[in-house]
C-alpha cells in the first residue's frame, strides 16, 4: 500500500491504518466534514431591502467581500432570519466535503451547572481536524506537482504529510494540511465516520509532526529525526 520512501513505512504498511471498530470519534479517526477554504477572501451578507414590506422574515440580500481592515455597518433592517448581536457579521466561506483527520480527543464536559443562562456556542464541545487534499492532478482537482509530492513524501514540511486513504472513491494519494487546523462541532451533523483510525504508532508519528510544525523542531532521536536521516543519507539533501 505504501512505498519505501514514505512515513508510513517506520510503522509499516499494514501497521497505519486500522478498523474503528468501536465508531467513536477520537483521536486518529479518519472522517468527513465540511472544510472552507481558508485561503479565500470571504464574503459576508447585508440586508438592503424586503421582498414584502409586511414580511420580516425574508430580505434582499447584498453579497460583499469581507475584511478585517473596513469598519463594520449598522444593520438598519432587522430580518428575523438573520439575527445579528453587536460586532457580528455574516460571513461566507467556500467549502468542501473532505476526508478529516481528527487530531485532538473529545473534551471534558463542562458542569451544567456552571454554564446555565450563558449562550450554547460559548462552550458548545468541538474536536481539532486537519483536512485531507487530493494529490491527483485531473478534472476536478488541481492536484500538486510530482516533484512537490515527493519532497512531501520524504518529510521536508511539517506542514504537509502524505499518505494513502483506506476509502474507496477518492485519490490515489492526498496530503494532510496540519496547517489548516481547525474546530468542528462534536454534533453528529458536522461530521460522518469512516470506518478507519490511525494506529498508536502512526499517532505517534503525527504527534511528533504537530510539534514540529508548532515548536519549529523535534528531538534528534525522535522517529521523525531518524526517518529524515535515512531520506537524506539514500536522496540526498
Amino acid at each position: 500500500m505504501f512505498p519505501d520512501d514514505c512515513i508510513q513505512s517506520i510503522v509499516g504498511s499494514a501497521n497505519w491504518w486500522t478498523k474503528n471498530e468501536e465508531q467513536e470519534l477520537c483521536r486518529g479517526a479518519l472522517i468527513f466534514a465540511f472544510a472552507p477554504h481558508v485561503d479565500q477572501v470571504p464574503y459576508t451578507f447585508e440586508p438592503v431591502g424586503r421582498t414584502d414590506a409586511s414580511r420580516h422574515d425574508s430580505a434582499i440580500l447584498r453579497v460583499a467581500p469581507l475584511s478585517v481592515n473596513q469598519p463594520l455597518k449598522k444593520i438598519d433592517l432587522p430580518v428575523a432570519a438573520m439575527p445579528l448581536l453587536g460586532g457580528e457579521v455574516w460571513a461566507a466561506y467556500r467549502a468542501k466535503k473532505r476526508p478529516c483527520l481528527v487530531i485532538g480527543s473529545n473534551n471534558p464536559a463542562v458542569d451544567q451547572a456552571l454554564i446555565r443562562g450563558t449562550p450554547k456556542n460559548s462552550t458548545a464541545p468541538t474536536v481539532l481536524v486537519a483536512p485531507y487534499y487530493g494529490v491527483d492532478r485531473d478534472g476536478r482537482r488541481a492536484g500538486y506537482k510530482p516533484e512537490f509530492v515527493e519532497r512531501v513524501r520524504h518529510c521536508e514540511y511539517p506542514q504537509f504529510i502524505w499518505d494513502r486513504l483506506p476509502v474507496t472513491g477518492g485519490p490515489n494519494e492526498s496530503i494532510l494540511r496540519l496547517d489548516h487546523l481547525q474546530p468542528i462541532g462534536a454534533h453528529y451533523n458536522s461530521y460522518k465516520l469512516s470506518e478507519f483510525k490511525l494506529s498508536n504508532g502512526a499517532i505517534e508519528i503525527i504527534d511528533e509532526l504537530v510539534h514540529w510544525l508548532i515548536w519549529g523542531g523535534v528531538d534528534a532521536d525522535s522517529l521523525i529525526a531518524l526517518y529524515r536521516g535515512e531520506i537524506e543519507a539514500t536522496f540526498g539533501s
